[in-house]
This record gives C-alpha cells, structure tokens and sequence, in this order.
C-alpha cells in the first residue's frame, strides 16, 4: 500500500496553474521563475565544465571549492564566519537541504512551529519523520509574529522551527524584533532553527549552535533549474545532516557545482544589479496594478507581490478568482490560501514578477479584465 502521506497530497497549485497556463497560453504570473536565462558568464561556466572537467561523483558533501566560495559568500554579505569544512553541505536545491534537515533533526513524537503560509515541503516531510506540526498563523497586511502566537504553539514537546524570510508567498522580511522574540523562544525551549534559504543579516546570541541556514544559488543568480542549494549550521548539525543528504541525492551535479563556486566568487556586479532590477520590476507590476485598481500590499523580498482582493474590489475568495483569471482571461496567479492547512487567509492572490516589462504589462492588462468582470464587494 502506498505511504498516505504522499499517496493522499494533492497535486502542487503551482503544477496546476502552470499546467493551465501551459494548455491556454496564459501568462504565467504564478509560478516563481525568471524570463530572464540568467547571468551568461555563469552559464558557460557550466558548459565547460561538462565539456573539459570531471563529470563523476563529486564529494558527497560538495566540491571543496564550492563550500569555501559558500562561506565566503556569506562572510562578505552576511558577516557569518562558517567553517568551509564541517559547516557547509552542498544539496541538490533547497527543498532537498530542507529533507536533508528535517530528516535528520525530527525524532518521531517532536513537535515543529511552522508559520502559515508556508512552502508546501515542509508538512509532509516533518510527518514522514514523525514530527507533529504545530501552526501558526500569519495575517495580512503585516505578517508579523507576536507573543500571543508563539505562546499557543511552543511546547514541552518543541524540537524545531522552520522559518522562511523573506517570506514566500508573503514577501515580507521579518523585522528584527520578530527574530529576537523567535529566538528568545527557541532559547527558552532549547529548539533548533530551520530558517530556509535566508535568515538575513542576523544571527542572533544563543542561536550560533542551534540553527540551520539554508540558501538556493537557483534563486540567487535567476537559474532555478540547476537545483543547488547550501546548508549550513554547526559542526554537530552538520554531521547528521549530511548522513541524510547522502541517502537522498548523494551529490549534485560536479559542473553546476563548478560554476556557481565561480559565480559566488565573480559576480559582485550581479549581487548589486540584480535586486535593483527586480525592485524595478517590482515597482512596474505594482505601479500598473495600481492604475487599475488593485489594492497591493507591500514586497520587500522574494520575487512575488500580492494583491488583497477585498481591498481591490473583489469578492470572490482567492483561488475563485485566480481560477478565473488564467481560465477566461489568460493569466496565472497563486491562491495565497494554498499555503496554509488551517485556518487560511482567503483574501489575498501572488503574482511574480521577475518577468519582462512586456509579460508584466500584458499581466496587468489582463487582470484588470478579470477584476472588470468580478462580483463586486
């Protein structure tokens, strides 16, 4: 009989408005990719090392020279000083970093604080291992954690937090003191963080030894195809980590290893001109939606925005509206309820932007049709 974990999860919102998306020849403001093939010189870097390098099994925790460029990414951008040896692994992508750490971490009965909305991996892999989710809930327009919430979901039983910031769907970057209430609870119940892909730019007292930092170079250079992905964390942490990782991918390709270790090492211009040209974006997107009536909530991270649909108008519930948007109007979106299992925020749609002026433009034109037709609120 098949594991009902698995056997029972319905197919990803994301497979299924690309797939519309795909059969209509919608515009797909949905799923979180680049129209943009990503930085050139990278590119070639990995062509050549499938032509000229070593194509066998690389090291099972990553190339040498990757996890030293990984550390030494994060100690220029981040100030983290990371043992390139006993500190970074290197995965195939985030999600499977996240397997990795979970699986490693979650004994059978722990309990894991997750924040809704959340990235669609984590329930089933915890209760694979035998982890109890424990939810919390975000709201719009804000996102933030607070005292109440922590309080009603920490335990005796907590093991692990998973954390996402900047926050997808949400795009919000936590404020300091969110973190430092977080970690004040981590401390006090003696838990380990999984923050995935970025807890930026804070690290915070009694947390060094007791958390896991997960990074995309996908996500990082626009390159979401090639699947590499970082973890770091302790010594201790790291250890255990691997051992999962090893039974799961084992390793990821040696020349997109190669030329992401380049990347990180030789693309400051991109580090600077990259977040520039998705604020632009960002603005393009928001700015038109605007114009047309749509109420947008604030972005400050990740690829994606959002619009709240009472606020804008509309009152259909999130996935009726993105139905029929990509359905009659030709434009994929994400119902931000699909992020939650309990309790969820009905109110509010994703749209990415990390797409040519030309698709946002025609996106904007198109949704404004679908809100033209909607019931009103």
């Amino acid at each position: 009989m098949p594991n009902p974990i698995f056997a029972d999860l319905p197919t990803t919102i994301f497979e299924t408005m690309s797939g519309l998306a795909r059969e209509s020849g919608a515009i797909n403001l949905g799923q979180g990719f680049p129209d943009d093939p990503g930085p050139e010189a990278i590119r070639c870097k990995a062509a050549e090392a499938v032509l000229d390098g070593y194509n066998q099994y690389p090291p099972m925790a990553g190339l040498p020279e990757l996890r030293q460029a990984v550390a030494g990414h994060y100690r220029r951008h981040q100030g983290l000083e990371l043992d390139w040896k006993g500190e970074v692994t290197i995965t195939s992508g985030a999600t499977e970093a996240l397997a990795a750490s979970l699986l490693a971490l979650v004994q059978p009965g722990d309990e894991v604080v997750l924040f809704q909305p959340l990235y669609d991996s984590y329930l089933p892999i915890i209760r694979l291992a035998g982890g109890v989710p424990r939810l919390a809930s975000l709201q719009p327009p804000h996102w933030r954690i607070d005292r109440a919430m922590l309080d009603a979901v920490f335990t005796p039983r907590t093991r692990l937090v998973v954390l996402n910031s900047p926050l997808n769907p949400a795009a919000v970057v936590f404020p300091e003191a969110d973190l430092a209430l977080l970690a004040e609870f981590c401390v006090a119940h003696d838990a380990l963080a999984v923050c995935d892909e970025v807890w930026e730019q804070v690290v915070f007292a009694g947390m060094r030894e007791r958390t896991v930092k997960i990074g995309s170079a996908g996500k990082m250079f626009g390159l979401t195809g090639w699947k590499v992905g970082f973890v770091c964390a302790a010594p201790a942490l790291t250890a255990v980590i691997a051992k999962a990782h090893q039974f799961l991918t084992f390793t990821t390709p040696p020349n997109l290893q190669a030329a992401v270790a380049w990347g990180l090492e030789n693309s400051a211009d991109w580090f600077s001109a990259m977040p520039a040209d998705l604020g632009r974006s960002r603005d393009r997107l928001s700015d038109g939606l605007t114009r047309e009536g749509f109420h947008v909530l604030p972005s400050q991270g990740t690829y994606f925005l959002n619009i709240d649909l009472p606020a804008s108008g509309i009152a259909e519930d999130d996935r009726s509206f993105c139905f029929r948007a990509v359905k009659e109007h030709g434009v994929a979106s994400i119902p931000v309820s699909a992020f939650y299992e309990q309790q969820a925020v009905t109110s509010v749609a994703r749209l990415c932007f990390s797409k040519l002026d030309a698709t946002l433009d025609e996106g904007v034109r198109r949704l404004a049709r679908a809100r033209e037709t909607t019931p009103r609120a």
